[in-house]
């Protein structure tokens, strides 16, 4: 059976294994593992960043997210940011990403602080996007555009 639980420290490891996977996975990226390492413990060491979400089974982790806060003025509130979602391969189709988004949509449904969740998505995954919908995520009017260093 899955069980969601907030990220512990003990499990930055295991949170950095499946984030350099999801990056070569879903966008044939290699990372620097040191690099994600101190970003992984950087959550862990200032949690106003943003929270780690695990879904366990057997005492594995076999999925991950990361819900970054991010505050609307338009709406006076917090939206979640779903960020650096990944469930192995081996626990697909068996509800794991069901479980996260439950956990937290029924945290943002019980804060009054709390308004939303939002993710991004790559435009050709559209097993994932059938997913999102599935759950009662719509596509939004906005397009994502980025500059990184």
């Amino acid at each position: 059976m899955v069980e969601v639980r907030k990220g512990r420290l003990n499990d930055w490891e295991r949170i950095v294994e499946l984030e350099v996977r999801m990056a070569e996975e879903t966008e044939g990226l290699e990372l620097d593992k040191d690099v994600v390492a101190k970003g992984v413990r950087g959550i862990f060491e200032e949690p106003s960043r943003g929270t780690y979400w695990v879904a366990e089974e057997d005492g594995e982790n076999v999925g991950v997210c990361l819900a970054i806060p991010e505050w609307s003025d338009w709406r006076n509130g917090t939206v979640l940011w779903i960020h650096s979602l990944y469930v192995v391969p081996e626990a697909r189709g068996r509800g794991v990403f069901k479980k996260l988004y439950e956990n937290l949509k029924k945290q943002v449904e019980q804060s009054e602080g709390l308004i939303g969740l939002r993710l991004y998505v790559d435009k050709e995954n559209r097993l994932a996007q059938e997913v999102y919908e599935k759950l009662g995520m719509s596509k939004d009017h906005y397009e994502l555009y980025e500059w990184l260093k």
